[in-house]
């Protein structure tokens, strides 16, 4: 073998690099949310990977971000998920497959990284609201009942009441204040639903945010009836 080299060496352990990465693809696509969670963390922020609770030196400013982005997985499981796609299956089966109870022009239902996102639309042909109130009309009360009954089948999920509206909102000629507007929405929409069949414990939060978080997907348009909404976040809860 004299004079034969080494290139040998070089195969073999570009081999066993090779072997390794696949043992280690075939380890995390066989863990669970969380796991999978945290080594997505973990790359995200590879030069930021120690926070301030450890006994790193190099300090982190946005140390409380990267926990508070990692603290999405710590719950999650394949159980949750699944929770996630029947209350997204249930939904589908009150609201969507009855088109003559609802137009789903006026409403969206999409699933996030923190949970299964609701929005409800105050749209001019199918108002949630009476006019520039927190007043439900006929309509909006059947929408917010019904989604009640949905969500207390699962009443281990946290829920999050938001309020939105467009950017300008007139009285008889006199701008409204968006913000109690957005927040008096929110709070109504989760009497409405507290009332009927959900359980109080599960509601988490309710805020207003008057104009200040527009739909992406209006953005060139500040006014669209759109952004006049109601949104639920439902995040799956630990079962008690």
């Amino acid at each position: 073998m004299a004079g034969a080299g080494g290139a040998w060496k070089v195969a073999f352990a570009d081999f066993v690099t090779a072997m390794m990465a696949l043992f280690m693809l075939l380890w995390i696509l066989n863990q669970d949310e969380k796991v999978k969670g945290e080594v997505q963390q973990y790359f995200n922020t590879r030069f930021k990977s120690v926070t301030k609770m450890s006994v790193g030196i190099i300090p982190i400013q946005n140390a409380d971000l990267i926990e508070a982005k990692r603290s999405v997985f710590d719950n999650a499981s394949a159980i949750d998920l699944q929770m996630m796609r029947r209350i997204n299956k249930d939904i589908v089966e009150v609201f969507a497959d009855n088109p003559n109870f609802i137009d789903m022009k006026t409403m969206r239902v999409q699933m996030t990284s923190e949970g299964l996102l609701i929005e409800f639309y105050n749209d001019p042909n199918r108002r949630l609201f009476q006019g520039p109130s927190a007043l439900l009309t006929k309509y909006g009360q059947t929408v917010f009942d019904t989604l009640s009954y949905v969500l207390a089948r699962h009443n281990s999920t946290r829920i999050e009441v938001e309020g939105h509206t467009a950017s300008n909102i007139e009285l008889n000629g006199d701008p409204v204040n968006t913000w109690e507007l957005s927040t008096e929405r929110a709070l109504v929409a989760r009497a409405a639903m507290d009332r009927k069949a959900m359980k109080s414990k599960q509601f988490i939060k309710v805020a207003g945010f008057s104009n200040s978080k527009p739909l992406r997907d209006y953005l060139h348009d500040l006014n669209h009836s759109h952004h006049d909404r109601v949104t639920i976040m439902v995040r799956a809860g630990v079962q008690r």
